[in-house]
C-alpha cells in the first residue's frame, strides 16, 4: 500500500470544491435533472427537510447523526429516465411535476460524513464498503495542500479547527482527528469517488508500479455486471438488479453465436445529460439494439403526447396493428450522434459517436483506464478481449474495482494469463 494514502487526509481532496446545497425530496423531476447536468458520478444526493418538530434551540447546531438520518439517497439519470418510461408517466404530462420522492431508491449508506483530518485510507476503505459520496465540513480552517504533512507530528494526531490558528506554537495533541465543529451556517462539501480517482491520477509515481500494471493482472475486472440482448425490449434493462456501476450492457451473438459483444449500454453516464422526455420514450418503445445505436429523425418537439403517436416494441391498436403516424427515435435528441443510416440494422457495424460504449482491453493498464475514465466522466470501462476486434465482452471495471486495486497489498495480484469464463448476471430474467 502506497504511504501517500497514510500521509493524505480528506481535506486535501477538498481545497477548492463548491459548497454543497442541499437538494430535497419534496423538489421535481424537472428540477432534478438540471440539478443531475451539473453534478458528478451523474447523480444527486436527495435529504429530507428538517421538519420544524425536530428544530434545534438557538445557538445549537445540527450533529452529524441527525443530518446522517436526514439523507434519503442517491438519485441518478437513469433512475430518472426509468421512471419516466413507466407506462403512467407517459401517460401523464404532468410527470415533470412529480416530486423525486417517489423516484429515489431510499439508501441511507451512500453518504457518510467524515472530518477534514481524515486518513485518506480510511476514506478508501469507507468507499469500498459502498459509501459514494463524503459529507466534508467546510466550517474549519484548512491549510490544504501546502499543510499535508502536518496532520502528522511526532506520530500524534493534531487538532485542526477553527481555534488552532488562535493557540501558540503546535495545536494541542489528540491521538485520532479530531471532530470538527460546525459553524452555525453548516457549510460542507461533498466529495465524490471522482474526486478521489483525479487525485490518484496525480499521483501516479507514488503508486508505482501499480499504474503499469495491467487491470487483469491485478484481478479487478468485475464479471458480474448487468446485461440485455439487443432483441430484447429496452425497458427490461430497468428490471436488472442494481448494481455499481449503474450501467446494464446491451450484447448481441456473435456469428458463431457462442460468444457476445458489445454494442452499448443503457446507463447513468450515457443518460447523464441527455433529453430525458426523449429517453423516456425510447426506453419504453424500441428494442435495447435500436436505443443504443439510434434511429435518426428529427424530433423537435418535446412533449410526452408527441411521443406517444407508435410504439416500437408491442405497440399497436385494439386489433393488433401498427399505428400510422410512427415518430422515430432520434439519437441525437438523447446526446448520441452517430453517422449511420437511418433505418436500423442490429448486428450492422457502424461508427455511433457518443452511442458508442466505453471500451479496453484486459491487456490495458491500470493508468489507462482510469484516464479514461476521467476524460469521458464516465463511472466504469466495459472490458474486452485483448486479442479479438469484435469488442468480446469479458467484464467491466468501476470506481469500486480501482479503489480495491491501489489499495491492495502486492501478494494478492493474480497471474495475467487469467482467464474469465462465463458473464454477467446469467440468472436474470
Amino acid at each position: 500500500m502506497a504511504s501517500v494514502f497514510l500521509y493524505h487526509v480528506v481535506g486535501d481532496l477538498t481545497v477548492g470544491k463548491p459548497e454543497m446545497v442541499e437538494f430535497y425530496e419534496t423538489e421535481t423531476v424537472e428540477s432534478a435533472i438540471r440539478a443531475i447536468g451539473e453534478s458528478t458520478e451523474c447523480g444527486i444526493p436527495v435529504w429530507r427537510k428538517r421538519s420544524p418538530s425536530s428544530a434545534l434551540p438557538p445557538g445549537l447546531v445540527e450533529n452529524s447523526e441527525m443530518r446522517q438520518q436526514r439523507f434519503v439517497g442517491i438519485l441518478s439519470s437513469l433512475d430518472i429516465v426509468a421512471f419516466l418510461a413507466k407506462s403512467e408517466c407517459l401517460e401523464e404530462d404532468k410527470a415533470m411535476k412529480i416530486p423525486v420522492s417517489q423516484v429515489v431508491s431510499p439508501n441511507n449508506t451512500l453518504l457518510k460524513q467524515v472530518d477534514p483530518g481524515t486518513r485518506l485510507i480510511d476514506a478508501l476503505e469507507m468507499m469500498k464498503q459502498g459509501v459514494r459520496r463524503l459529507l466534508v465540513p467546510k466550517s474549519v480552517v484548512w491549510r490544504g495542500m501546502s499543510k499535508r504533512f502536518s496532520i502528522l507530528y511526532n506520530g500524534k494526531w493534531l487538532k485542526n479547527s477553527e481555534n488552532s490558528s488562535s493557540s501558540s506554537g503546535l495545536p494541542t495533541d489528540t491521538n485520532r482527528p479530531a471532530t470538527s465543529k460546525a459553524s452555525s451556517r453548516d457549510k460542507f462539501c461533498c466529495l465524490s469517488r471522482e474526486d478521489v480517482i483525479r487525485f490518484l491520477i496525480g499521483v501516479l509515481g507514488a503508486l508505482a508500479p501499480l499504474p503499469l500494471t495491467s487491470i487483469s493482472s491485478l484481478g479487478i475486472i468485475n464479471v458480474n455486471y448487468n446485461f440485455i440482448e439487443a432483441s430484447l425490449p429496452a425497458i427490461e434493462a430497468t428490471k436488472r438488479p442494481p448494481c455499481d456501476p449503474s450501467a446494464i450492457a446491451v450484447l448481441e451473438q456473435t456469428e458463431n453465436e457462442k460468444q457476445f459483444k458489445i454494442i452499448g449500454e443503457i446507463s447513468a453516464s450515457k443518460l447523464w445529460k441527455c433529453d430525458y422526455l426523449a429517453a423516456a420514450w425510447a426506453l419504453a418503445n424500441l428494442y435495447a439494439g435500436q436505443f443504443v445505436m439510434g434511429v435518426e429523425d428529427n424530433m423537435s418537439s418535446r412533449s410526452f403526447s408527441d411521443f406517444l403517436q407508435t410504439s416500437f416494441v408491442g405497440g399497436g391498436d385494439q386489433n393488433g396493428t401498427a399505428t400510422t403516424k410512427a415518430k422515430k427515435f432520434s439519437s441525437r435528441s438523447i446526446g448520441f450522434n452517430p453517422t449511420s443510416p437511418t433505418r436500423l440494422s442490429i448486428g450492422r457495424s457502424m461508427y455511433r459517436g457518443r452511442s458508442a460504449p466505453l471500451t479496453c482491453k484486459t491487456s490495458s493498464s491500470l493508468a489507462a483506464v482510469m484516464a479514461q475514465m476521467l476524460s469521458h466522466r464516465a463511472t466504469h470501462v466495459w472490458v474486452t478481449e485483448a486479442d479479438s476486434d469484435d469488442d468480446i465482452l469479458v467484464g467491466v471495471v468501476g470506481y469500486g474495482e480501482i479503489l480495491a486495486a491501489v489499495t491492495k497489498q502486492p501478494s494478492a495480484f493474480v497471474p495475467s494469463n487469467r482467464s474469465y469464463e462465463g458473464f454477467g448476471n446469467e440468472n436474470q430474467s
